[in-house]
């Protein structure tokens, strides 16, 4: 740390304390001239961004995820909960394995699994957008393996 006032480079820290969350408030010495001064220091977060299709970055919100769940969701047996279970554990593994940038395709893959272990029919819905269906089809393509292994 430079000293402000003789731009010399040795301090020496007298005392540190928090000043608000994820913030210390240090008080230092300069070793050359003697005189004291305050400094703060904090946390620099970098932002987590959402890669779209399109090559678009947008910052992460967690909010985007739970409204898409809770859409697909609609009138279905899937409890608040377990919404927030579902989103807490996708938003742990984003945190896990990615630092600045995660795409979009990797959040949307996880949302499917878990939706389709918790609820087939909000499998489907959330399919239905994620993948974009134009046709029936796309929804009987879908749903064919889910009706294989249910047998």
């Amino acid at each position: 740390m430079m000293c402000p006032f003789c731009r010399d480079g040795e301090t020496k820290v007298i005392d540190s304390r928090l000043s608000q969350p994820f913030s210390v408030r240090r008080r230092r010495e300069c070793l050359a001239c003697g005189k004291r001064f305050t400094t703060y220091e904090k946390i620099e977060e970098s932002p987590l961004k959402v890669v779209k299709k399109d090559g678009a970055r947008v910052p992460f919100d967690r909010m985007k995820m739970v409204k898409g769940i809770e859409t697909a969701c609609y009138k279905r047996p899937v409890s608040p909960d377990q919404i927030e279970s579902i989103v807490a554990q996708i938003e742990a593994e984003i945190y896990e394995n990615f630092d600045r940038e995660v795409p979009s395709r990797f959040i949307g893959e996880r949302v499917s699994t878990e939706l389709k272990n918790v609820d087939q029919v909000a499998f489907v819905r959330f399919a239905s957008v994620y993948r974009n269906f134009t046709d029936a089809n796309d929804f009987v393509t879908e749903i064919q393996p889910m009706l294989r292994t249910d047998d």
